[in-house]
């Protein structure tokens, strides 16, 4: 039943393997660097491919003028280039759409990527040529491609130190793991250095300065071993995976890569072993694991790991170990190697055992004999200068006390009494045989309540009473037939072996029913938690869980949106903030029983969710105890759970917040739409009739038309705002289009200084723009919106008299357009708000305006393309002396021709 495989496990793997087979398949040439001839191998392969039948498409390959990479291109089709234009010149690029219609034709075909890690001209559906190969293997065609190890995100940093170089075009690592096959192209560094002085790598300029930099010899070697190792490492990751998905447990080691465990036990020298394996590990840079094994004696003895072997694990996961394990088997010898090969772990390090018994054989010889294809290492102990001391001193035990120890074997000597008087007054009527059997029974209820050393003594007596009671001649210990002695040894060691298993099984019993507690406990948790619909609640389920568990207290301490802790009320457990605050602030636990703050009487666990750490879990233990590994972990599992609710919590609160939010702004949009359209036709008659005021005949007295005057400028300021509130409406509602052409600069600057003409009459305005300024693709009627609203927020907030400033700068993708004004600046700290709706510099002002003018701008650049900013301008003594504002509009390449289909 051991080698049954896990069905969770099985219906996992069918998943994967019908996923893997909608997917494309990826092949990667992976090499140490450019020149090893990973594209000449891809084409090769390619041409083999194509002669097999399979249909083949070059999408980009990058021969950089290398003849015999060239011409093995030569009879491979080739899917046509994408022209994208980039600064001053157009860039040919990967068609993407071309590629997937093209794998939609051929079923089976083969798109052939070069350069993984190349980035993508700016316009491109994605930034990198790795995104374009994800995209087409989703679709289900094939893709080999190539890259160099520099190219991998998580080798980028240790190659920039190699080389001196700083790659900036990386591919993540979880791309890569994931290919389904990676072929090495491997050339030694003297091949490669001779190529490259003949020419066959770059051009001779390039070459000459390739080899003073990048291409020396040391860099060559330290990136040809990061390559082959990486390779080594992702090989090794498969064999692993394929020796777990195994349905039968692993029969051998295969040391294709070695790798250690250190066999952790109670005696004096574990800690040293641990040392001798990590020293080694480091030594040999290998992998290390460290793994207890605990028996049903240790079991039986405390339900908590003897102190000696969790501090010697807490070190060993100090010292780097890759896992550290606690396995409850009867057979420590078995256990181990059944790890060992599991893991394929080659050598095993341990410390020196003696033999209890000469027949017995210690662990070491016990691991020899059942798996001779693991080395073994032990460990010797260095004596001490207080090992003397350290004899003489007691010792601290984890057994149960003396008081409990003695109940066991008087209960034993007294069942054995009871089952002697029983069977005397039978001793007549039953057969020996079966008052064996009445004692043999003895012996096991005996295992089954006490454990195995009354057990033990029990048999013992069995016997004895057997034999001076019931075996003639009775009531001695002498024996009248010689075949008693083979009754005698027969029952002993039945009566033995029967009790040391039953206890053995109790044992195990008692072990697997509180793990099944845990686990129930656990899933109760959850399902709780998932229920939970505020902090309080999760507070009162974690507290339940713990009580019921550890008998021990608890608070739980959540973080809000300022990452300020605050003590959730209802909890048990005495909080010390300067503790909590610092386990939240590492996401590592302190107080009782770690390193850090160890006075603490309180454990302190932080709630790591996956997004951010949610707040810390302090746990108060009964009396002070020092939680061990097994409780430990609960613990941990327990405040995973908890930190999940609470995320969970905090997004369902943010998702109905946002939900709101967007409720609200529909409804507010949809009313200031219907408001402004029914509030344009008063406004307009309202202009109107002050125009006609205005030219009466005979004309109005003076005191009639400066009212007239005023109701006039009243009645357009409010137009203004109603034409404000239609546009932001139909921004935001995606009903604005626009009409893109290509215009020069200056005319937009000069119509919006013509449109916005009354409100900066009180101003002086200057224009500084370059005669070198390029065309720009905009649409001229909203970006003089965009202006005249800068024009007129400048005049609103600056004394009458100050200068107003426009003046632009071309930049290499981008055209950059400032105006600046010398007004007090914008409130610190909230200059990225004023650009939201509604929002003004001031709540109460007398300045008129509700605070649209500069949302309706970023509205009209970003659909552009563009961005928009704002700040404030200090003088030498940091006192503010203006407002800036800065304009960002994406500069393109316009036709050459620009007749009369410009603005097609």
């Amino acid at each position: 039943m051991q080698d049954r495989p896990d069905p969770d496990a099985l219906l996992q793997r069918i998943q994967q393997e019908q996923a893997q087979q909608q997917r494309g398949r990826l092949k990667v040439f992976f090499g140490a660097c450019a020149g090893v001839g990973k594209t000449f191998a891809m084409l090769s392969a390619a041409r083999a491919a194509q002669a097999q039948g399979l249909p083949v498409t070059i999408g980009v390959v990058e021969t950089h003028g290398r003849t015999d990479t060239e011409a093995l291109t030569a009879h491979l089709p080739r899917l046509p280039l994408r022209a994208l234009p980039y600064k001053d010149r157009t860039l040919p690029e990967f068609d993407l759409d071309a590629a997937l219609a093209w794998g939609a034709a051929n079923p089976e075909g083969l798109v052939l990527l070069d350069e993984l890690a190349h980035s993508n001209v700016a316009g491109s559906r994605h930034p990198k040529r790795w995104q374009d190969a994800e995209e087409l293997l989703a679709a289900g065609i094939d893709v080999w491609s190539t890259m160099n190890v520099q190219h991998l995100e998580s080798l980028n940093d240790i190659v920039s130190g190699i080389t001196g170089i700083r790659v900036w075009e990386t591919v993540p690592d979880q791309f890569f793991d994931a290919a389904d096959e990676v072929v090495v192209v491997d050339l030694p560094p003297d091949e490669l250095l001779a190529r490259l002085k003949a020419g066959k790598v770059y051009l001779p300029q390039q070459a000459e300065r390739a080899a003073a930099n990048f291409f020396r010899k040391g860099n060559l070697l330290a990136l040809r071993e990061l390559a082959l190792r990486r390779t080594a490492d992702r090989v090794d990751d498969e064999m692993r995976a394929y020796r777990r998905a195994s349905t039968t447990t692993p029969e051998a080691v295969w040391p294709n890569r070695e790798a250690l465990l250190a066999c952790v036990g109670t005696g004096d020298n574990a800690e040293k072993v641990v040392r001798s394996c990590a020293r080694l590990a480091a030594q040999l840079d290998l992998p290390w694991h460290a793994v207890h094994v605990e028996t049903p004696e240790q079991q039986g003895q405390s339900a908590t790991l003897h102190p000696q072997v969790e501090r010697t694990l807490k070190i060993a996961q100090q010292l780097g170990a890759a896992a550290c394990a606690v396995l409850p088997a009867a057979q420590p010898a078995q256990a181990l190697v059944r790890y060992a090969r599991e893991h394929n772990l080659v050598r095993v390090v341990m410390g020196r055992s003696t033999r209890r018994w000469p027949w017995q054989a210690t662990l070491a010889e016990q691991i020899g004999q059942s798996a001779s294809d693991l080395d073994l290492l032990q460990v010797g102990t260095l004596p001490s200068r207080d090992a003397a001391t350290d004899r003489k001193a007691p010792r601290t035990s984890t057994a149960a006390p003396r008081a409990a120890f003695w109940p066991g074997y008087i209960a034993a000597a007294l069942a054995c009494c009871i089952a002697a008087v029983i069977a005397t007054p039978l001793a007549n009527v039953l057969e020996l045989t079966n008052i064996v059997m009445l004692f043999l029974l003895v012996v096991v209820g005996v295992a089954l309540r006490f454990g195995r050393g009354p057990a033990i003594m029990a048999a013992f007596l069995g016997v004895g009473f057997f034999d001076f009671f019931f075996v003639p001649p009775r009531f001695n210990f002498a024996v009248s037939d010689a075949q008693y002695v083979v009754t005698f040894a027969v029952m002993l060691v039945v009566a033995l072996v029967v009790g040391q298993l039953t206890a053995g099984l109790k044992v195990q019993a008692e072990a697997a029913t509180d793990r099944e507690h845990r686990v129930r406990s656990l899933y109760d948790m959850a399902r709780d938690l998932s229920a939970a619909l505020l902090p309080e609640q999760v507070a009162e389920i974690g507290a339940r869980f713990i009580t019921g568990e550890f008998s021990a207290g608890s608070t739980l301490v959540v973080a809000d949106d300022d990452n300020r802790l605050q003590v959730l009320p209802g909890g048990t457990a005495p909080v010390d903030m300067a503790v909590a605050q610092w386990a939240f602030e590492r996401g590592e636990p302190a107080g009782r029983g770690t390193d850090t703050l160890h006075s603490s009487p309180t454990l302190v666990l932080p709630l790591k969710a996956p997004m951010r750490i949610r707040g810390v879990l302090v746990v108060a233990m009964p009396q002070g105890e020092v939680p061990g590994v097994e409780p430990r972990r609960l613990l941990q599992t327990c405040a995973s759970l908890l930190a999940i609710s609470l995320e969970r919590i905090h997004y369902i609160d943010v998702a109905q917040k946002s939900t709101v939010q967007i409720e609200s702004e529909r409804l507010r949009n949809s009313l200031l739409s219907a408001i402004s359209h029914d509030l344009r036709t008063p406004l307009a008659s309202l202009v109107g009739l002050t125009e006609s005021l205005a030219m009466v005949q005979p004309p109005l007295p003076a005191h009639q038309q400066e009212l007239t005057g005023a109701i006039q400028q009243s009645a357009q300021r409010m137009s203004a705002l109603v034409n404000n509130l239609l546009d932001m409406a139909r921004l935001e509602a995606g009903a604005v289009q626009l009409s893109k052409a290509w215009q020069p600069l200056e005319e937009v600057v000069g119509s919006a200084l013509a449109a916005s003409a009354p409100a900066i009459a009180a101003h002086r305005v200057e224009v500084t723009l370059p005669d070198d300024l390029p065309l720009l693709q905009i649409d001229a009627v909203l970006m003089e919106r965009v202006l005249v609203n800068l024009l007129e927020n400048a005049a609103k907030y600056t004394p009458a008299g100050t200068t107003i400033h426009i003046s632009a700068q071309p930049q290499s993708d981008a055209v950059a357009l400032t105006l600046t004004d010398e007004g007090p600046g914008l409130p610190k700290g909230r200059e990225e708000l004023l650009f939201e709706k509604f929002e003004r510099g001031a709540r109460e002002s007398a300045t008129p305006g509700v605070g649209l003018g500069l949302a309706i701008c970023r509205a009209i650049v970003q659909a552009h393309g563009g961005s928009i900013r704002g700040d404030t301008i200090h003088n030498a003594q940091g006192q503010p002396t203006g407002a800036r504002f800065t304009l960002l509009l994406p500069r393109g390449t316009p036709p050459t021709d620009l007749g009369d289909d410009a603005d097609a």
